[in-house]
């Protein structure tokens, strides 16, 4: 199959990283879907898109919306050859303020919502023998971070599901990305929440100061054809050196993959299918 007659669904594409994935994505020749809670937003971005898209807008903690995506993403395409987890929110306030509504609101997006997405498309995934599963989390999904406790929460929860299903799909030709984004100049920390659940209305220095969408695009997508599985990019100096401390060797999961092709998935009663 030829990249040009490939589709990439990209999450959270309406600002950021997801608008410049979509870019760089169309760039490459993929046919793209966007998705986001902002129909204009999206709109605006597939019209800096040269290849044919799709705007498909839903609430990604809205389970059964996000089902029904997946259906007609299927259907418009034939097939979904690469799926990028994007859509997110942050947060900023002290876990000793935080309403517990705060942690519900988090796992539900920046969890549980890429889980029901790919969960629509594992099977059919699975049936063509290819594709790839990209999860963009964070740093705080491999560190803790001061005023994030909600959002390492449940960055950290996206990196073991990742990890999990890059074992599990290694037999079904599908690739599993991780990406752990430092500091990228968006919109993340005006949008993150507040202990009351409020948006926060301000942005960081070091967000501000962060690496440019576009720059960040291209990297990471340098990074998977490069082969890796496990993308952190950052260059700020302490996130840079975070990036590299907290990466999981690559060899580490050529064993844990050798290991369960050779028949641990048998000894634990699970089946290929």
């Amino acid at each position: 199959m030829t990249e040009a007659a490939k589709t990439a669904w990209i999450t959270g594409a309406s600002s950021g990283i997801g608008a410049a994935l979509a870019r760089a994505y169309a760039a490459r020749g993929y046919r793209v879907i966007l998705s986001g809670r902002n129909q204009a937003a999206l709109d605006a971005v597939a019209a800096q898109c040269p290849t044919e898209s799709l705007v498909l807008p839903f609430e990604a903690a809205d389970f059964d919306a996000a089902r029904a995506a997946a259906d007609t993403a299927w259907d418009w395409s034939g097939g979904i050859d690469v799926l990028v987890n994007n859509a997110g929110i942050s947060q900023r306030s002290l876990a000793i303020d935080t309403d517990f509504a705060v942690y519900q609101r988090m796992i539900d997006v920046d969890l549980l919502g890429p889980i029901a997405l790919t969960q629509a498309l594992l099977k059919r995934m699975a049936g063509r023998g290819t594709g790839q599963i990209v999860m963009i989390s964070s740093l705080a999904g491999k560190v803790g971070s001061p005023l994030r406790s909600a959002y390492c929460a449940a960055k950290h929860g996206l990196i073991g599901y990742a990890d999990s299903l890059r074992i599990e799909l290694s037999a079904h030709g599908i690739s599993v990305i991780g990406v752990t984004p430092g500091s990228i100049r968006t919109d993340v920390s005006r949008n993150a929440v507040t202990a009351d659940g409020s948006r926060r209305g301000e942005s960081d220095e070091a967000i501000d100061t962060g690496i440019d969408p576009d720059d960040f695009a291209a990297r990471m997508l340098a990074a998977i054809d490069a082969g890796e599985r496990e993308v952190a990019i950052a260059e700020h100096g302490m996130e840079q050196w975070i990036a590299q401390e907290r990466r999981t060797p690559e060899a580490l999961f050529d064993k844990m993959i050798e290991s369960f092709n050779a028949g641990y998935a048998a000894k634990m009663g699970v089946t290929a299918r």
